[in-house]
């Protein structure tokens, strides 16, 4: 399913499984009808702005010793998918990368892929 929207120029890879369903359902029934899937304490559609603040928020109750911005999530799933194993162009069309350099970075430091490259 193709999503369009401030800053997607392209379809995006929208993934949906049961779990996903069922907890954009629960999300729904808290935050009653509304034309925005997240929302703010009052009711208005979630910002950039507004995700950032609260992300950078949650990094500093957390203790943690850098600061935390929304593309670390992004990093995150990267790395997250690399270590499960996943192949490497595979996360190139989920990431929407165009140059696989920019993919190969997440494979690079994942030791964990190689572990049964050889079997004695």
């Amino acid at each position: 399913m193709p999503i369009f929207g401030r800053y997607i120029f392209k379809p995006a890879i929208l993934v949906h499984n049961h779990a996903a369903g069922n907890t954009l359902r629960q999300l729904r029934r808290k935050t009653g009808p509304t034309a925005y899937l997240f929302t703010t304490e009052r009711g208005g559609p979630m910002t950039t702005a507004g995700f950032r603040k609260m992300l950078s928020r949650c990094g500093e109750l957390s203790n943690l010793a850098f600061s935390i911005h929304p593309h670390m999530l992004r990093h995150a799933c990267g790395y997250k998918l690399a270590n499960d194993g996943q192949d490497t162009r595979a996360i190139q069309h989920y990431l929407g990368h165009k140059n696989i350099q920019h993919t190969v970075r997440y494979t690079e430091l994942s030791s964990e892929r190689f572990k049964d490259f050889w079997d004695d």
